[in-house]
């Protein structure tokens, strides 16, 4: 986990070519966790179809971030113990007046391809923005 010491909230950059960060791991089963490295943060898009990988690794307390689109997904994504939850931009002021309403622990990420968005979603309070390249496809 990559740390520094600072005074007052950094938003979180994650995958940046200039910024050392995590990485997240996208896997596409249960057996690809074992792929992964020790206390990843693993990746996955919401959907009732793959349950069972979220909840076996909610189960096993493995960090986790999911992807959603929807409000309801939002809260789902906090009720199951998300460290992050990651939405598209059109979703991020709602995503983030939600998590400070309700007090989330889950930081709020958005998806990115330019740095040029970061501007606009710093000014909107966003927790922090997340480029594609952070996330790792793990075959399994």
């Amino acid at each position: 986990m990559f740390s520094r010491v600072c005074k007052g909230i950094v938003m979180i950059i994650l995958g940046h070519r200039f910024i050392a960060s995590e990485s997240l791991y996208h896997i596409p089963n249960i057996e690809a966790i074992e792929n992964t490295p020790p206390s990843s943060t693993l990746f996955l898009p919401f959907s009732e179809d793959i349950m069972d990988i979220i909840n076996h690794v909610v189960k096993n307390q493995i960090p986790l971030a999911l992807h959603v689109n929807t409000i309801t997904e939002i809260v789902y994504a906090s009720s199951l113990g998300a460290s992050y939850i990651i939405v598209d931009k059109e979703l991020s002021k709602t995503a983030q007046n939600i998590a400070n309403n309700y007090l989330f622990d889950a930081k709020i990420l958005v998806s990115i391809e330019e740095d040029s968005e970061i501007e606009e979603l710093a000014v909107l309070g966003v927790d922090g923005v997340i480029y594609s390249n952070a996330i790792i496809k793990i075959n399994s």
